[in-house]
Parts: structure tokens; C-alpha cells; sequence
């Protein structure tokens, strides 16, 4: 069961995979581009909640036009870029701006990887916290935060020649915290946002 997906950095901006994700049954989010830029992802969003038509292949195999729906829970994903991150309260009032002008519902994810860590797995934590208590304080633009998470923290490389030195649980990728981490911020989460519920529930 695939329940959400999500179009990297790097192919934000490809029409085909635009078409792709206006065709899609779950939610696909589309991250800014590497250098940063907002309205990129915006712009394919608004091209993912369109009606399509380009050629593929049908069931049987043949060579057909596939029209799609448009995919009306495409939203876009702030990573950062190569100007630094844009998990800050200002960068997502941007965001949610673009949106706005744009037609588009101005709900969004914060990756708190990528460039929105300065590429360091360790502080990865700094973004989730920040965006969090975004949240908290009321912000219900921000829907999600995403984490690179493994069964242990960093990354490896891979030998081909001699994969016995490979780590388990270590990713051999992009580095990712540990589970612990995951389980503490993930815990820290569910702790505040059901705090803040009791909070409106109150008032």
C-alpha cells in the first residue's frame, strides 16, 4: 500500500513526472528546487492538479494517450536549497503566499533533511523542533515533516568488490539518524500536538 510520494528536488520541474503525479491515487508532494526556488514546486503543483494527456502504455501493453484526473492532494515540499533552509516561519509565509496567488491550498511538508540541515543528519532535529513548534503556535499550514530515519544513525558506502563490511541498519545513501533519535523526536511530536489540542479544547 503506497500512501504518499514525493517528486526530488531534481525532477520537480519535469513535465513528465508532473503528468505522472496528476495521475497518482495518494498525495505526492514536490520539493523545491536544489537552488531553492519556491515557485518551481508551486508551478508543478498547479501542473499536478490538472487534467492531463500524454502517451503511454494501457494495461494490454499497447501504446495508448493516458488522460488523467488531476491530483487534488499534490502539495509542495520545502527542503531548502543552496541558499540555506526554509523551515523558518518567514520562508513558509513565503511559501504559503505563492500558494495563495496561485490558487492552491496553502498546506505544506517541511523535509527537515536536505539543504533545510545543511546536509548534516545531526541536525536534523534542529528543523523538526523549529517547525514543530511552528505548528504548536498555531500554524496548521504545516501538515507534515519529514525525517531520514534508519535502524542506526550515518551512512556507508558500498564496496562491491566485498560487501561483508557492510553495517546492518546503517543507510547506504543519504545519512539518516538512528532510531532512537527518530523515536524521541517522533515522541516529542505526539507529546506537544496532543498537549495543544487539550489547550484549544479548553479555551
Amino acid at each position: 500500500l503506497v500512501s504518499w510520494a514525493a517528486i526530488g528536488a531534481r525532477t520537480a520541474e519535469s513535465q513528465t513526472h508532473r503528468e505522472m503525479a496528476s495521475g497518482l491515487s495518494m498525495p505526492v508532494g514536490l520539493k523545491n528546487g536544489t537552488g531553492g526556488s519556491v515557485q518551481l514546486a508551486v508551478d508543478g503543483v498547479v501542473s499536478a492538479q490538472a487534467i492531463q494527456a500524454f502517451l503511454g502504455v494501457d494495461t494490454n501493453g499497447k501504446a495508448s494517450i493516458v488522460i488523467t484526473k488531476g491530483n487534488p492532494d499534490s502539495h509542495i515540499v520545502l527542503r531548502g536549497g543552496s541558499r540555506g533552509p526554509n523551515y523558518d516561519a518567514a520562508s513558509i509565509a513565503d511559501a504559503m503566499e505563492r500558494l495563495r496567488r496561485a490558487g492552491l491550498r496553502t498546506q505544506l511538508v517541511v523535509d527537515c533533511s536536505h539543504a533545510n540541515c545543511g546536509r548534516d543528519y545531526t541536525k536534523q532535529r534542529v528543523a523538526f523542533h523549529d517547525a514543530l513548534g511552528q505548528r504548536v503556535s498555531g500554524n496548521k499550514n504545516i501538515v507534515g515533516m519529514m525525517l531520514e530515519s534508519h535502524l542506526n544513525a550515518g551512512s556507508q558506502k558500498v564496496d562491491e568488490r566485498d560487501l561483508s563490511n557492510l553495517k546492518y541498519g546503517v543507510s547506504i545513501t543519504d545519512p539518516c539518524i538512528g532510531w532512537e533519535e527518530t523515536e524521541e523526536l517522533l515522541t516529542a511530536a505526539y507529546q506537544a500536538l496532543g498537549a495543544s489540542r487539550k489547550m484549544g479544547a479548553r479555551a
